[in-house]
């Protein structure tokens, strides 16, 4: 089941960049952070208002964005 419904855009939050569900926390802040190497568990630990599937959708929402139609011109 897709979590992208925790993602929001809205432009008075966070000037319109995609946030955790309304909050004022950005998927790119959550993806920074595990590339880092944080676990879930340690974003968690830090971002205690967040919840497990919230970290699910991020992961979710970028590999949607990751994956788009490349176009060739002949």
């Amino acid at each position: 089941m897709s979590e992208l419904h925790r993602i929001s855009v809205d432009p008075e939050i966070c000037s319109g960049r995609p946030t955790i569900r309304g909050l004022r926390v950005r998927v790119k802040d959550i993806l920074e952070l595990l590339a880092a190497g944080a676990s879930h568990e340690e974003i968690l630990e830090d971002y205690p208002y967040l919840e497990p599937l919230d970290i699910v959708a991020v992961l979710e929402f970028a590999a949607r964005q990751a994956d788009h139609t490349i176009l060739r011109v002949a």
